[in-house]
């Protein structure tokens, strides 16, 4: 999964749980400007620990998953 792709995949997990940029960047301590900028794929690069802080306000967490080594999409 791509940044971006993540970054969308934050802002539906955002939606579904009915926060604003507003409030998952209270909850989870970073500015709301930084968020949507993740959220949209303005970003060029994200710690782990943000990315981390973010999901774990939203009840997630990073996983490992075998990449399947015959995908080609």
């Amino acid at each position: 999964m791509k940044l971006f792709e993540i970054g969308q995949k934050v802002k539906e997990l955002r939606k579904d749980n009915g926060l604003t940029q507003e409030q998952l960047s209270s909850i989870s301590g970073i500015s709301r400007v930084t968020l949507g900028k993740f959220e949209r794929g303005q970003m060029a690069s994200v710690s782990i620990k943000t990315l981390d802080t973010i999901l774990n306000a939203l009840d997630y967490e990073i996983d490992f998953i075998k990449k399947d080594k015959y995908s080609f999409g």
